[in-house]
């Protein structure tokens, strides 16, 4: 059985999105840019394990950052569109939803 390339390419976009924070960031980024002391404050993770978790974004091809004077801005790559107001990002695979429901069901932090 061979594999397609877009299935490969599918596979290894959900693995990056299947560490919690990373998620997380791709949740937040759904709704505009954000600074990183932003995300920091709101994950309430540490600057270096959430700079390791844009990096991994980044190569993936899911985040892209500018620099905003002495801070940096990330937003979702423009390949990642943005579907149903907001709530979920179509990943060209397949459709990733944060609607009301599954935040619900998430357990808290």
């Amino acid at each position: 059985m061979s594999v397609s390339t877009e299935a490969t390419s599918c596979v290894s976009v959900l693995k990056v999105l299947a560490d919690e924070t990373r998620l997380a960031v791709v949740e937040l980024l759904i709704n505009g840019p954000r600074h990183v002391g932003e995300m920091m404050q709101e994950l309430k993770v540490e600057q270096s394990l959430l700079s390791h978790h844009l990096r991994v974004l980044r190569d993936a091809r899911l985040v892209m950052a500018e620099r905003d004077g002495k801070s940096m801005l990330y937003r979702l790559a423009p390949n990642v569109e943005s579907a149903y107001h907001g709530k979920a990002i179509n990943l060209g695979c397949c459709l990733l939803s944060f609607d009301q429901l599954a935040a619900s069901s998430r357990p808290k932090p």
